[in-house]
C-alpha cells in the first residue's frame, strides 16, 4: 500500500514537472520582440511654435458642437471655424483643390504626380461633443476658452479631435511652405458630425469619393493612441493602433398591453414584461473571443513580466482564467466580446395609470465575427417572450481586420518608433465608433490612431471634464504628420 501511494506520488510529482517544462518552453517560444528597429529619429517640423498652438487653441473657441437633434447644430460656429483654417493656413488652400460635403464638412486635395500610385487619406472630426450643465463648473478653464495655461491648452475638442485636424493642416501648410510636392495624392477629410454616427459628414464624403471611383493606399482616422500605464504589466507607453472597429446596433424593445388604472393591475403589466426581458438578455451575455486581446499583447509580450506571458501563451489551459480575469473589468471585458447595454426606457406618462406601451432601448457593440443579424436573433432567443417585439436602428457593421504589413502600417508604426524608440507599437481593437467605418468600401487598410497621449488621468477628460493637452504634445502631433505626410507622398 505505502509503494503504491509512493508510485502514485511519484507519477503526479513527474505530470507537474513536465507540465511546468512544456508550460514555460511554449512561453519561450511563443513571443518574440516585434517591435520595429529604427535607426533615424523624426525630424522636428520647422515651426514658429507659438504661432502654430495659438491657431490650435483658437480653434478651440469654435463651438462646433454634435448633438443628437441635428437641428441645433450652429452653423455659425462651423463657418467661422473653416473661415480661421482658411486664414491659418493659406499655402494649402492656394495649391490643394478644396471644397465643403453637406455645407460643413471639409475636404482637401493635394495632388500627386504619379497618377499610377493610389492616395492616401488622412481624416479627422471638427464637431465636439456637448459640455454637461451639470459639471460645466467644474471646469478649471471655460470648456470654449482655449486658455493657453502652464502650457497647456484646455477646452472641448484638444483631444477628440480638432488635434488632429489643425495638426495635419499646420503639418501640411509646412511642408508646402518647403516645396512639397508628392508623387502620391493626399486627401483630407475633416467631418462635422461624427459625435453623431458621421451620417451626413463622412458618410457623405465617402459616397462623393465613391462615385468619382476613388480606392487609397490607406486611410487612418482617429482611434487609437499613446497609453501610458493602461495596459497591465507594461511599463512602456504603448501605441494603440485600431486595425478593427466594432460594430453597432440599437434594439427597440416594445411591449403592448390595455392599460387601465393602477388600482386593478394584471399580474404582468406592459412595464414588469420589458423589465424581465432587460434581465434575460442581461443573463445571457455573448460568448467571448480572446483573439483580439492576443494579438495587441503578442506585439507587447516581450516587455511584459512572465506572470503575464505564461497565461496568454498557454490558453488552451488558462483560457478560462484569462477569460474571467478580463470579464472582471468592463474595460477589459468589452475587447473580448459583443456587449449589451441597456440605456432607455419608456412606459407610462403618470404613477396611477398602467402603460398602453412599455419601451426599451438596448445598445450592443458588435465584435468582428457577430453581426447585426446574428445579434438580433440572440436577442429575441434570450428573450423568448413573444409580446415583445425587437427592432433594429441606427446600425453598422463590426469592420475587417486591416493588416499588419501594409504600407500604411508600416509607415505609421515607423514614424511613431522613430519619434521615441521608447514606445511600444500594437495593433489593437477600437471600442467605439469612428468616421472610418464610412470607408471600409475604399479601402482594405483602415487604420486609427491620433498622436496624443493618454494616461489614467487623461482618458477621463475624454469626453468628460477639463478636456486639455499639453503644448508639447499638440507640437509632437505636427511634428509626427509632418513626417509621415512626406512618407506617404513618397
Amino acid at each position: 500500500m505505502k509503494k503504491s501511494r509512493i508510485k502514485i506520488i511519484t507519477v503526479l510529482v513527474s505530470v507537474v514537472l513536465v507540465l511546468t517544462i512544456v508550460l514555460y518552453v511554449n512561453t519561450l517560444l511563443s513571443f518574440e520582440d516585434t517591435q520595429l528597429q529604427v535607426d533615424s529619429p523624426l525630424p522636428k517640423a520647422p515651426l514658429n511654435e507659438d504661432a502654430a498652438v495659438a491657431r490650435f487653441a483658437k480653434a478651440i473657441q469654435f463651438e462646433t458642437i454634435s448633438y443628437d437633434d441635428p437641428s441645433r447644430l450652429s452653423p455659425e460656429a462651423f463657418l467661422g471655424l473653416h473661415e480661421h483654417i482658411r486664414a491659418s493656413f493659406p499655402l494649402v488652400h492656394q495649391q490643394a483643390e478644396h471644397y465643403t460635403i453637406n455645407q460643413y464638412s471639409l475636404v482637401y486635395h493635394i495632388k500627386g504626380s504619379n497618377p499610377a500610385l493610389k492616395p492616401a487619406l488622412f481624416m479627422g472630426h471638427m464637431d465636439v461633443v456637448p459640455v454637461d450643465e451639470g459639471t460645466a463648473e467644474q471646469w478649471k478653464q471655460a470648456p470654449f476658452s482655449g486658455a493657453i495655461v502652464d502650457d497647456v491648452v484646455w477646452g472641448r475638442g484638444t483631444i477628440d479631435d480638432k488635434v488632429t485636424v489643425m495638426a495635419l493642416l499646420e503639418a501640411m501648410e509646412t511642408r508646402l511652405r518647403e516645396g512639397f510636392s508628392p508623387q502620391r495624392s493626399i486627401y483630407f477629410a475633416f467631418g462635422h458630425d461624427e459625435e453623431i454616427g458621421g451620417k451626413q459628414g463622412a458618410a457623405k464624403i465617402a459616397e462623393h469619393f465613391e462615385q468619382q471611383g476613388l480606392s487609397f493606399e490607406f486611410v487612418l482616422d482617429e482611434g487609437g493612441a499613446i497609453t501610458d500605464g493602461l495596459m497591465k504589466g507594461v511599463e512602456q507607453p504603448v501605441a494603440m493602433v485600431g486595425v478593427a472597429e466594432k460594430g453597432f446596433v440599437n434594439l427597440r424593445l416594445t411591449v403592448a398591453s390595455e392599460g387601465g388604472h393602477s388600482s386593478q393591475p394584471p399580474d404582468h403589466t406592459a412595464a414588469g414584461v420589458l423589465s424581465q426581458a432587460i434581465v434575460n438578455i442581461e443573463n445571457s451575455q455573448f460568448d467571448t473571443n480572446l483573439s483580439y486581446s492576443y494579438n495587441t499583447f503578442s506585439h507587447v509580450a516581450a516587455y511584459a513580466p512572465l506572470s503575464l506571458q505564461l497565461p496568454m501563451a498557454n490558453l488552451w489551459l488558462f483560457s478560462p482564467i484569462v477569460e474571467q480575469s478580463m470579464l472582471s473589468a468592463p474595460s477589459s471585458a468589452a475587447g473580448i466580446r459583443t456587449t449589451i447595454a441597456a440605456t432607455m426606457l419608456e412606459g407610462s406618462s403618470k404613477s396611477n395609470i398602467l402603460p398602453t406601451i412599455a419601451s426599451a432601448v438596448v445598445n450592443v457593440r458588435i465584435l468582428p465575427g457577430d453581426s447585426i443579424a446574428s445579434v438580433k436573433q440572440h436577442i429575441v432567443e434570450a428573450i423568448d417572450d413573444s409580446r415583445v417585439s425587437v427592432e433594429t436602428f441606427m446600425e453598422n457593421e463590426p469592420s475587417q481586420l486591416s493588416p499588419l504589413n501594409s504600407t500604411g502600417y508600416k509607415l505609421i508604426e515607423s514614424n511613431i518608433r522613430r519619434m521615441d524608440d521608447n514606445v511600444l507599437v500594437a495593433p489593437y481593437l477600437v471600442m467605439g465608433g469612428t468616421d472610418a467605418k464610412h470607408f471600409y468600401g475604399l479601402s482594405d487598410n483602415v487604420y486609427r490612431f491620433m498622436m496624443v497621449r493618454l494616461d489614467k488621468e487623461s482618458l477621463k477628460r475624454f469626453h468628460g471634464v477639463n478636456e486639455q493637452l499639453a503644448v508639447n504634445d499638440y507640437l509632437q502631433a505636427v511634428s509626427y504628420f509632418y513626417s509621415l505626410l512626406a512618407d506617404a507622398g513618397e
